[in-house]
């Protein structure tokens, strides 16, 4: 009869032992290498360790100027004189948007004038008049490229780098390198255009699988700034703060227990900001203390450019106060309610760029006289450009284009007055020094004093990246 190991065979025993042993080779050759500590990424009191800046940064924080829909790079800043007076006329260009593939078109020359401004001698479109006067402290990237000409995956990739859903946006990845610089208030804020949110809504500002408490924070330019935020009837903030103390005095013993207490330590923190956001949100956004000058300057005082020029100060205070990463939506919803041009393209752009110019330039002006752009991080952008040739049979409408368009960065150690990369003659796709949205995003952590290759966050069983696993360099041509 063979021998029986407690309703096993022998050859099970050998087997599972032996498997066991191993295992436990595995588990000491692991923790030598820190894999326990990355997957646990915590302090022993239960706090979140903070990477460390792979050198000094050149900025403290980030404004990205995000015009949703898709602005039109040769109809603002990606001058192509050679289109004029060639209007419907039919070429061989090849073109991918929402229409699909196509091989030819009518071409739509630029519906406005460009003219040069600042010593750089950089030409611009009438569309921007105000923005031009600030070209000496703007570098243009003229061949960014992106892999979606879809709004939804597009905007995703702009946002998070990649065109799935799920993964970590920017200010989430600042957030967590930099950390905070002020408790009391949000270190990701997002201010949306009165239209509504950008397709995809919260995903473009969502913290993935980082703490929920990197993702970002919704601010509004009237009335409470953020919803939800002032306590329930009969609640006192004395009461509020047992309860968060109580909070932390349960997290402390799961602190010392086995499991994973991300949730646990993601609620308490949102907990706390929100107690403390109580009283440093609402001043935050009081622009009653700013003088007139300065609201003139962002146009607050004209209907047309109120809601933007409030958001853009609003930007400048929240950096002031330690704001990390603050996003601007210009356009929301569908259609002309964004810089989605696809039938009458000068309605469209004088719409939206009237509504943008002044308070941007405002924007830059005032960063600048309070010292505040040389560590501010400026981006002007959408999810993509549009083509060169009309998307219909008739009208002046473009279609999406992420073969090649325009965006642009200023403060936070870049170069002013410069510009680099080209599309072609046509404006269709890049042909000289193409970049991706990766070399956009390298390019920001690199400012903020990070290796964007190195800068990872551990996740299922992997270091994740920001711009992924291949090695990405950032523009060094617009790095000062």
């Amino acid at each position: 009869m063979r021998p029986n190991f407690c309703g096993r065979t022998r050859r099970e025993f050998l087997w599972q032992t032996g498997a066991g042993f191993g295992g436990l080779a595995l588990t000491g050759l692991l923790s030598q290498d820190g894999f326990f500590a990355k997957a646990n990424d915590q302090e022993p009191n239960g706090e979140r360790k903070l990477p460390q800046p792979h050198f000094p940064p050149k900025a403290k924080s980030v404004i990205f100027l995000f015009m949703y829909g898709g602005p039109s790079h040769i109809d603002t800043f990606d001058y192509k004189p050679t289109m004029k007076g060639r209007d419907n006329q039919t070429v061989e260009v090849k073109t991918f948007g929402r229409g699909g593939h196509k091989n030819q078109g009518r071409i739509v020359e630029p519906r406005w004038d460009f003219k040069q401004y600042g010593q750089c001698g950089k030409w611009v479109s009438d569309l921007f008049p105000n923005v031009a006067k600030h070209v000496d402290d703007i570098a243009f990237i003229h061949s960014m490229t992106a892999d979606s000409p879809i709004h939804g995956s597009a905007m995703l990739m702009m946002n998070s780098g990649r065109v799935q859903s799920g993964h970590p946006c920017l200010g989430s990845w600042v957030n967590y390198g930099l950390g905070s610089a002020n408790e009391n208030l949000p270190g990701f804020v997002v201010m949306l255009d009165p239209t509504g949110g950008p397709i995809s809504g919260a995903k473009n500002w969502s913290s993935g699988y980082m703490p929920a408490s990197l993702q970002g924070t919704i601010f509004r330019t009237q009335g409470t700034p953020i919803l939800d935020l002032k306590s329930r009837e009969g609640v006192s903030r004395e009461l509020q703060r047992e309860i968060l103390n109580a909070l932390k005095d349960q997290n402390q013993v799961h602190a010392q227990m086995r499991g994973d207490r991300s949730d646990l330590l993601s609620r308490i923190s949102s907990y706390e900001l929100a107690y403390k956001m109580q009283e440093s949100a609402p001043e935050a956004v009081d622009i009653k203390d700013e003088s007139a000058d300065t609201l003139g300057m962002y146009g607050i005082d004209q209907d047309r450019t109120r809601d933007f020029g409030t958001k853009c100060l609003l930007a400048r205070r929240l950096v002031e106060r330690g704001v990390r990463f603050v996003q601007v939506y210009s356009g929301g919803a569908h259609n002309d309610d964004n810089w989605d041009a696809h039938s009458d393209l000068k309605k469209n752009h004088d719409f939206h760029a009237g509504n943008t110019d002044k308070p941007i330039a405002a924007l830059l002006a005032d960063l600048k006289q309070r010292g505040l752009l040389d560590e501010t991080l400026v981006i002007w952008g959408g999810e993509f450009g549009r083509q060169p040739t009309a998307e219909y049979a008739e009208g002046t409408g473009r279609d999406h284009n992420s073969y090649g368009f325009t965006m642009w960065m200023a403060g936070g150690g870049i170069k002013g007055g410069v510009s680099v990369g080209t599309t072609d003659e046509l404006g269709a796709a890049a042909v000289e020094k193409p970049f991706h949205v990766k070399n956009l995003h390298a390019t920001v952590l690199n400012q903020l004093g990070f290796d964007p290759n190195r800068l990872s966050y551990f996740h299922s069983g992997l270091d994740q990246k920001l711009v992924g696993v291949e090695p990405i360099e950032p523009i060094h041509e617009i790095i000062a």
